[in-house]
């Protein structure tokens, strides 16, 4: 189908096309969102301790962040909606193995199954809108399907506390399968199939095994406290390094990297997504072990950190637009840093309106000052033509640095074991929360640094980027269709 022939977006393929697309990367979102808060009954029901639960969010996210380049790489070589489609079967026979799960192990096999599938769901996403709607409606596409996710992402912690208290933990992977019945019917009908004729005619499997078993060896190696196996872990990811510089079809083109705004951004991002990979996991865990919330009320909780994103992202994002992302990049992370101490108050007595509530709209706050400039900041210091592979690139290591945060943070703030004891969980929270400020203060360093204006402005009204799941899921900025030289966002 040429450019001509896309379907525009009020027609009924186009609403079609949306629907399908919207439904797919909610279903992955809602998953992320609604897992934590599933922890503690996860951990009391399958009897595990908090190296279980880490295993439960990190097998996941090992297999995302792994592969989620080659998933877009496949969608462009073999078919955007043929990949979309096998991601989201994929999604829902894991989704259906992690509800029937008996014990730990088989919950965390099933994540990381899952992680496989949300790698090849999570680029097809917004590469379908990319290569299906006409090039005059994409931004309005794009606009829609950003919005929408943000519903999702509002609603996803107070759904997902519902049915925890309404049928049990396993609701929330069970509740994927229709929805994922409906996007497979609705792709396989409606949307069009598309390829990138300009993919390259082989695949990054060297980079992609040898980084995937790199974080694995890391990953075991924090939770488990093992050195050998973190450094080798760390001597992999130098083995990685050394195939992508000779490939000619590298999964992360090390040219990106000449640009130093792209670097510092990335680096900004290894430090801030880590301290969120581990706020996000431990903060519902006190709220729920300490100061004695269920999992509907600690969804809620939370939900002002997607509202306050939800409002003031764009804004943020168009003054970075003007006055370049430094700024923004620097009070950002002090700001959530500021909001990470004022969580400290939460204790077994806890005040939502006085002990959680203050810290949740600072950090919020702080959040939603950062996403959108980061965003901009990465797409703005390379060409046009390599703008979606710098976007997938740095969802990676935003995925990367929850996943290692979550695995190394509790043995350095001391929690570890069983989960019976609301004071030793306690201060071990506080430890943790200590670090991620710490973190916080490290990512706005860099951007007062290393940070200048970049090489050119991105047009904010395309920009790929789901700023109101960043807590949940990185800054999801998702990696569509691989541009061709010369092309724009959005043509």
């Amino acid at each position: 189908m040429t450019s001509a022939e896309l379907p525009r977006l009020r027609s009924a393929t186009g609403r079609w096309i949306l629907l399908a697309t919207i439904l797919g990367s909610s279903v992955a979102m809602l998953d992320a969102t609604v897992v934590n808060i599933a922890l503690p009954r996860i951990g009391s029901d399958l009897h595990t301790d908090v190296a279980g639960l880490q295993w439960t969010l990190n097998g996941y996210t090992l297999t995302l962040a792994s592969f989620i380049l080659l998933g877009g790489s496949l969608g462009d070589k073999l078919g955007r909606r043929k990949v979309f489609v096998w991601g989201t079967i994929g999604f829902a026979i894991a989704s259906v193995l992690c509800g029937a799960a008996v014990n730990i192990e088989m919950l965390v096999l099933a994540r990381v199954l899952q992680g496989v599938a949300g790698a090849m769901l999570t680029p097809g996403s917004l590469a379908l809108i990319s290569s299906s709607i006409d090039a005059r409606d994409q931004g309005s596409a794009i606009g829609l399907w950003s919005g929408f996710g943000g519903v999702a992402g509002a609603i996803g912690p107070f759904l997902g506390g519902w049915l925890i208290e309404l049928a049990g933990w396993r609701s929330i992977f069970f509740i994927n399968v229709p929805l994922a019945v409906i996007v497979v019917l609705v792709a396989l009908r409606h949307v069009p199939e598309s390829h990138d004729p300009n993919a390259s005619a082989r695949l990054d499997i060297p980079g992609a095994f040898v980084v995937a078993v790199a974080l694995g060896a890391l990953t075991f190696g924090l939770i488990d406290e093992m050195p050998l196996l973190v450094l080798a872990g760390v001597l992999l990811l130098a083995v990685f390094v050394v195939i992508e510089r000779r490939s000619d079809h590298p999964l992360v083109p090390p040219a990106l990297f000449r640009s130093r705004v792209f670097t510092a951004a990335n680096l900004v991002t290894l430090a801030v997504y880590a301290a969120l990979g581990g706020v996000f996991f431990l903060l519902i865990l006190e709220l729920q072990l300490v100061a004695g919330y269920s999992p509907l009320r600690s969804g809620v909780a939370t939900i002002p950190v997607t509202l306050l994103m939800l409002v003031l992202s764009a804004p943020a994002g168009r003054w970075a637009q003007v006055h370049g992302p430094r700024i923004p990049m620097a009070l950002g992370p002090v700001l959530a840093a500021a909001g990470l101490v004022l969580l400290l108050r939460i204790s077994a007595d806890t005040n939502y309106f006085t002990d959680v509530l203050p810290g949740i709209v600072v950090f919020g706050l702080g959040l939603s000052a950062l996403v959108a400039p980061l965003t901009g900041a990465v797409l703005g210091a390379v060409p046009s033509s390599e703008a979606g592979i710098a976007s997938g690139v740095n969802n990676a290591v935003a995925r990367t640095a929850q996943l290692l945060a979550v695995a190394a943070l509790p043995g350095l703030a001391g929690i570890s074991g069983s989960l019976t004891d609301p004071v030793e969980f306690d201060r071990g929270f506080g430890v943790a929360m200590w670090i991620c400020v710490g973190l916080l203060l490290a990512g706005a360093l860099l951007a007062a640094v290393l940070l200048r204006p970049p090489r050119h402005v991105p047009d904010m009204d395309n920009v790929d980027c789901l700023p109101q799941c960043a807590a949940a899921s990185g800054p999801a900025l998702a990696p569509a269709k691989t541009l061709r030289p010369g092309e724009e966002p959005g043509e």
